[in-house]
């Protein structure tokens, strides 16, 4: 594929998210608790393994992608996985503090990855490890701690009898709230994996390895987003800002980073 044609692609994508993202934001603004009402079980088994485990998908590709970026600037392919050793030790940390969820999900994956690669060279896989980690600053670390503060926006499941202190994503609190509703920080985490689908981006439509990843990573992303709505953590708006900065941001970054560079 030409590189004019990329950009068309490219452009052409980003163009859709933004008005998709701009008429659900409409209908989410008016139909957010009329959903919330509909949907919400909080002993759904689905919606509590999202809020358990939907994260851990995350911090593993963070890690993986911390440990290539830096080791990738050193020359001696040895050398290069001793951030790979570090990002265990901080695993390993969190195991000690009991939180064995996200201690083993950086361990495992990363010894795993670091096994498998060896021998490779990490500055290959720099640039997509370079989308990934910014991915994670600009995403989950910046957009979404920072809106919550300044939004304040009360969870559904925490509304009062009568759902008299519901506010549409528009009309947020503010900082005299302490809630923490709006964005939703699970389906940021849920929709790191986004960046993947560069690396089988050049294969054919019908190449199984790209049907494989597509569906896991979108699969994955949907199904963490629909969770959080579930069990009433968060509402449809909530998960559909965090969707759509994800793909947003994802796509600057291809530009910026590869389709530039080209």
């Amino acid at each position: 594929m030409s590189e004019k044609t990329n950009w068309s692609v490219v452009s052409k994508l980003t163009l859709l998210v933004l008005v998709s993202w701009i008429i659900l934001a409409i209908i989410f603004g008016i139909y957010d608790l009329n959903i919330s009402i509909a949907v919400v079980d909080g002993t759904s088994t689905w919606g509590i393994f999202g809020a358990d485990y939907g994260e851990l998908p995350g911090y593993a590709l963070i890690g993986i992608a911390l440990a290539t970026f830096i080791g990738g600037y050193i020359k001696n392919l040895k050398f290069q996985k001793i951030p790979a050793l570090l990002i265990i030790a901080i695993g390993l940390l969190f195991v000690f503090d009991n939180d064995y969820y996200t201690g083993f999900s950086l361990i495992i994956p990363i010894m795993i990855y670091t096994i498998l690669t060896w021998n490779k060279d990490w500055k290959n896989y720099r640039t997509l490890a370079g989308i990934i980690s910014l991915l994670a600053i600009i995403h989950p670390l910046i957009f979404v701690q920072i809106t919550k503060i300044l939004c304040g926006r009360v969870r559904f499941r925490d509304l009062e009898v009568g759902f008299t202190n519901f506010t549409p994503w528009f009309l947020p609190p503010g900082l005299s709230s302490d809630s923490k509703s709006f964005p939703s920080g699970h389906t940021a985490m849920g929709w790191m994996l986004l960046p993947l689908l560069i690396a089988v981006k050049d294969r054919k439509i019908k190449d199984p390895y790209r049907i494989v990843v597509t569906t896991l990573v979108i699969g994955w992303g949907l199904f963490v987003g629909l969770s959080r709505i579930v069990v009433g953590a968060h509402y449809a708006s909530d998960v559909l800002f965090s969707t759509g900065m994800a793909a947003i941001v994802t796509i600057l970054l291809y530009k910026k980073l590869y389709l530039k560079r080209k």
